[in-house]
């Protein structure tokens, strides 16, 4: 008998196939957590690998390979799919340029004045920077699963938003919550940068010429006190690009080469090792708590009110561009997807809090907050193209008569 693989291929080709693949993950995960696996599993995410000597420490949990190593690569794929629309595509011009920055801003300060109306002046108070960033791989991955019913401009506006969030997130981090940032480490990898910013002048195009250094800058960066997946974008941005789309640069070809290594393999083990949140006793009742009012508040309302207010300010002054194909509803329906915090919020959390309880509590409020962001956001957009489609039709049916 044959079986016919053509639909497991249809489904692995098209758009949605990773942001389906990648909640199933995050399901998973979450029942994993509360059975009598979980002990298992944390004990196999703690599970050390690698290598070390006096001069090279490259041993570490496999949570911290997937969350600062392989997701380094996924932000060298979105950081050459942003470099790309700045070269030749939706980001070329300074006025759609301008609008993710402009976005990022107010998606960064209006989170964070929430949480500290809620916190200022209690033991809770260090964690005002938890609501303030966007999970790009699961905001992302809502897009996918979306697919055409998001217009291109959106997604891409999006993803870049994400991005600027995300290397704000870092600059905070490293600002306030760092311990011991090593500048000596900084200069290495500032180094490093140089070179292949000299590379890309030099038009040199063989593209280990840029990932070599840039695992060396990955190395440098992760023991700077940096997130180290902050290498990824600086490595993507430096890779040779044209507009000319007749033949592919060598930016295209890594863009290429990665799209199916990240969306089916990095992203899901990804969301495996991060989503494995233990429901406690006390978690429900503790959402009414200052500390759940403002990561949950500050991501699932601060974060599209600030998002859409800053885009409406840049917009309507002249300094941006609306993204192509978008209105304001659904330029507000991608806003609510930004509320998706988590990876980066929960890491936020494990910096700001000591205490047990608190962490737990505020890991919960997280995955609450973001349930409830691409819940809606994904429900806003839905929405408004199942009432697009309505209206041509019946434009089609007048057509007719």
């Amino acid at each position: 008998m044959q079986i016919n693989l053509r639909p497991f291929k249809d489904f692995f080709q098209s758009g949605s196939a990773g942001g389906i693949l990648l909640l199933l993950c995050v399901i998973f995960s979450l029942i994993l957590a509360n059975s009598p696996l979980a002990a298992d599993f944390n004990s196999l995410l703690q599970t050390e690998l690698g290598w070390e000597n006096e001069s090279l420490h490259l041993r570490y949990p496999l949570l911290l390979w997937i969350n600062d190593g392989l997701m380094a690569i996924f932000f060298l794929l979105v950081g050459l799919e942003i470099k790309r629309e700045l070269v030749e595509g939706e980001l070329s011009s300074f006025k759609r340029a301008s609008l993710p920055v402009m976005a990022a801003i107010g998606g960064v300060v209006l989170p964070a004045l929430i949480y500290i109306f809620f916190n200022a002046g209690k033991e809770t108070a260090d964690g005002w920077a938890i609501p303030m960033a966007t999970d790009i791989a699961f905001a992302l991955a809502i897009i996918k699963v979306l697919g055409k019913k998001v217009p291109l401009g959106l997604r891409i506006f999006l993803a870049a938003l994400a991005i600027v969030d995300d290397l704000m997130a870092i600059l905070v981090i490293a600002i306030f919550y760092s311990t011991s940032l090593n500048l000596t480490y900084l200069l290495y990898a500032l180094g490093i940068l140089i070179l292949l910013l000299i590379f890309n002048r030099m038009g040199v195009k063989k593209i280990y010429a840029y990932l070599l250094p840039g695992v060396f800058m990955w190395y440098f960066i992760h023991h700077s006190g940096i997130h180290a997946t902050i290498a990824g974008v600086l490595v993507a941005f430096t890779l040779p690009t044209t507009p000319d789309s007749a033949k592919e640069s060598p930016l295209e070809k890594l863009e290429h080469f990665l799209t199916k290594p990240v969306n089916f393999l990095i992203m899901p083990l990804f969301a495996l090792a991060n989503t494995n949140i233990e429901f406690m006793d006390g978690m429900v009742e503790g959402l009414k708590s200052p500390l759940a009012l403002g990561i949950i508040l500050g991501l699932f309302i601060g974060k599209p009110v600030g998002i859409f207010l800053f885009s409406w300010i840049s917009i309507k002054t002249g300094l941006s561009q609306r993204p192509t194909g978008s209105d304001w509803k659904t330029l507000f329906g991608v806003a609510m997807l930004a509320g998706i915090g988590f990876t980066m919020s929960i890491f936020i959390s494990f910096l700001s809090f000591s205490d047990e309880f608190l962490l737990s509590e505020s890991k919960f409020a997280i995955l609450i907050a973001s349930v409830i962001s691409a819940v809606g956001g994904s429900l806003i957009l839905y929405l408004i193209y199942k009432s697009r489609k309505a209206k041509e039709q019946k434009l089609k049916e007048k057509l007719r008569e």
